[in-house]
């Protein structure tokens, strides 16, 4: 398939990355929604299995011929896109699906406001890059403006927040999404969409192990309807866009500015439970969207210091 033209919506797209990053947080947002809705239904293990599974059945029509293309480089880049596959697909969701069977939804979204943090010590760790002081000071108004939502505008509603395993088992999910963050930066150059649909079936099949241990238990997928369409959504909204579209995102601005674009999720999932559960919008809404967005048009604008 030959390059789309200059100004098709397509090229346009791949070249927004707030726009990129924005729609990758608002699928993630339904994500961690839905995920809890069929906590009891769909053990995490198996969930995860057929998110990617699904994922890569649905990309690999699109992205055979790159495969094909790019399986030279895929070969000799095996081991970063090993620990790719295994921390930012298998592992990560794993782990946070099976933290959302034991915590609720508000307590994820505020250990996901986390993730900025996270990625920020990685990219120390592992490349060297530090936080530049827009960065800091935009990442601190974003999760300012993420707390007054969780809270309602209420802090007492946050101390009156309990840890429990599952919020213990979703930040270690964050802590490793936090390396995928970072590798991004260093992945192999391939098709984009060879380089999902390889992930995700590695991933997938990384899987397998835990998914045989977890069905010996006795924990197995309930059918219906409402986990079918809600694995469809997983499988083609958080999976294959969100992926494709963080993955551009870190190559425009970098693991650092775009990590400033997870304090959204936690505003996209309070504007889902507003649309879809009849939640009214109060005050404390809106004040926490203004300084999440000033924050993250803080953190992630260019600076001398940081020009990617």
């Amino acid at each position: 398939m030959n390059d789309p033209a200059p100004r098709s919506p397509a090229n346009w797209l791949k070249n927004q990355p707030y726009v990129l990053l924005s729609l990758a947080a608002l699928f993630w947002a339904g994500n961690i929604v839905l995920g809890r809705f069929i906590a009891a239904d769909f053990p995490p293990m198996a969930l995860s299995f057929l998110r990617w599974g699904f994922a890569c059945l649905i990309t690999l029509p699109f992205a055979w011929r790159h495969l094909r293309a790019d399986w030279p480089v895929i070969r000799k880049h095996l081991p970063i896109l090993t620990l790719l596959s295994l921390t930012g697909l298998a592992g990560y969701n794993a782990i946070a699906y099976l933290g959302l069977q034991s915590t609720e939804a508000l307590n994820a979204l505020l250990i996901q406001s986390a993730g900025p943090l996270f990625v920020a010590l990685w990219s120390l760790a592992l490349l060297g890059i530090r936080l530049t002081w827009p960065q800091t000071i935009g990442i601190g108004i974003s999760l300012l403006g993420v707390l007054t939502i969780l809270s309602r505008g209420h802090p007492a509603t946050l101390a009156a927040i309990h840890l429990n395993k599952g919020d213990v088992i979703f930040l270690v999910a964050m802590v490793i999404f936090g390396v995928y963050s970072v590798l991004a930066m260093k992945r192999p150059t391939i098709h984009p969409l060879a380089f999902v649909a390889f992930t995700s079936g590695y991933g997938a099949l990384l899987l397998i192990p835990a998914v045989i241990v977890e069905a010996a238990s006795g924990h197995h997928p309930a059918l219906t309807v409402n986990n079918a369409l809600t694995l469809a959504y997983v499988a083609i909204f958080p999976s294959i866009l969100s992926y494709l579209f963080f993955n551009r995102g870190v190559e425009l601005i970098g693991a650092n500015r775009a990590a400033t674009f997870f304090h959204l999720i936690p505003v996209f999932g309070s504007l889902l439970a507003i649309t879809f559960l009849g939640e009214r919008p109060q005050p404390f809404h809106f004040a926490g969207y203004a300084l999440v967005l000033a924050g993250v048009a803080i953190a992630a604008r260019r600076t001398s210091a940081n020009p990617v």
